[in-house]
């Protein structure tokens, strides 16, 4: 099997995820409010909301402008990011991902701090299914070999 095949994923922005994000950012801001019962609480529980809108735009819907818009898997845990202002950053994938029928997690590397989340929805099923195969195997799947008929 060849380590030159390169693979290119286009996403789409996930709904699902957003409100997930938003709504895990929402309870625990209720949270925050409730335990310091003054203006410093509520003060805390809107900021935590907040930051849970300012992810889920950027993370999940897409929309800032160093969201993810594409990933270029090239071969044993390398990655190239193409982000929404046309920026390439090349990326090194370390060993503990999460891989799972609904979503696949990759924690950058070495210094640079980011994670990569693609849901399910966020690619076709095809493409789905490469990129678990990819980040399972560290290699592009490629086309069956040719079986010999007998």
């Amino acid at each position: 099997m060849s380590s030159e095949r390169t693979l290119r994923i286009d996403l789409k922005p996930s709904r699902a995820l957003a409100a997930a994000i938003v709504g895990v950012h929402s309870a625990a801001g209720v949270c925050a409010g409730a335990l310091l019962e003054d203006a410093a609480g509520v003060c805390l529980g809107v900021l935590i909301v907040g930051l849970g809108l300012a992810a889920a735009w950027d993370r999940a819907l897409l929309l800032g402008r160093r969201s993810l818009r594409a990933l270029r898997a090239e071969g044993k845990g390398r990655l190239t990011l193409e982000l929404a202002n046309g920026a390439l950053v090349p990326l090194r994938v370390g060993t503990r991902r999460y891989v799972s029928r609904l979503v696949v997690v990759l924690p950058a590397a070495a210094s640079m701090r980011r994670t990569i989340i693609v849901t399910g929805d966020m690619l076709d099923p095809d493409s789905f299914r490469a990129l678990r195969l990819w980040a399972l195997w560290g290699q592009v799947p490629g086309p069956a070999p040719a079986q010999p008929v007998a």
